[in-house]
């Protein structure tokens, strides 16, 4: 079994970490080694996250480290994140319990995933989002215009500072804090949520991912898409944007622990 192990690097305890999980890993008969990042902050030889063929990723770090991880693997591996960071939602277990379930890795796991959405503009890519894609004023204090069309009608049109196109996942990440619901992982569907709208008529929606969706920017202001706080685009003052979903979703190794009990002890009892 081959193991890919990627850790934040701007922290030693975490690297150290890192470093136990390999050793325990090899001692249970797999191939572990690092990406490049973490060997470089080891001052060891690594392997490339983009064109990895492993079995399975282990992070060691926050929802930050995950995102980044899964936006740069070509082929996506299934991850089991462990939290070293603040709320850490999407690492499924906490450094005291990892050791444990690490071990048991090679034995098999199951896998669980996770849709993506793929941002389009003119027939071409911008990115592809676990949580979410942010268009927001490059202005702070201005606001934008926004068409939203679904199925070829127009379906909503308001003036906000911003808009968040969330996916399911990325519901209890910034879509929540802007006032979003939490859903299911389960479902497939994109949801909208505009940031501090001006009318009290515009609210959240969420859309089957099976329908046709577009997003109109059309402002004097210009604007930037922002792809899971990890990569950004400018967008100019107009712009239409495809929303589709991904052909290649996320996938973790489900530690079997039910996500409402999860919302529960990271949202509810921090």
């Amino acid at each position: 079994m081959k193991v890919l192990i990627v850790s934040r690097i701007d922290n030693r305890d975490a690297l150290a970490f890192a470093g136990k999980i390999q050793s325990v890993l090899k001692k249970e008969g797999c191939d572990a080694l690092f990406d490049q990042d973490t060997a470089a902050a080891l001052g060891t030889g690594g392997r490339s996250l983009a064109s990895t063929d492993a079995d399975a990723v282990i992070v060691v770090g926050g929802d930050g480290t995950i995102l980044r991880t899964i936006q740069e693997m070509h082929r996506p591996a299934p991850v089991l994140g462990i939290n070293w960071g603040e709320v850490g939602f999407l690492a499924d277990l906490e450094p005291s319990e990892a050791i444990e379930f690490v071990r048991k890795l090679p034995g098999g796991f199951t896998v669980e995933e996770r849709m993506r959405i793929s941002l389009i503009k003119d027939g071409d890519c911008l990115g592809v989002a676990l949580n979410e894609a942010l268009i927001v004023t490059t202005r702070p204090a201005k606001m934008l215009r926004f068409s939203i069309d679904v199925d070829g009608m127009t379906a909503e049109e308001f003036r906000a500072d911003g808009l968040l196109i969330s996916t399911p996942t990325g519901s209890t990440a910034y879509a929540m804090s802007a006032g979003g619901p939490i859903v299911d992982p389960r479902i497939q569907g994109f949801l909208l949520v505009p940031l501090a709208p001006y009318m009290l008529s515009s609210r959240p929606h969420l859309i089957s991912s099976d329908r046709s969706l577009r997003i109109r920017l059309e402002s004097t202001k210009p604007a930037n898409m922002v792809i899971d706080g990890q990569q950004t685009i400018e967008l100019g003052t107009s712009s239409t944007i495809e929303v589709r979903r991904s052909d290649l979703p996320a996938r973790f190794v489900d530690v079997q622990r039910n996500f409402f009990e999860k919302v529960d002890n990271k949202l509810r009892k921090l």
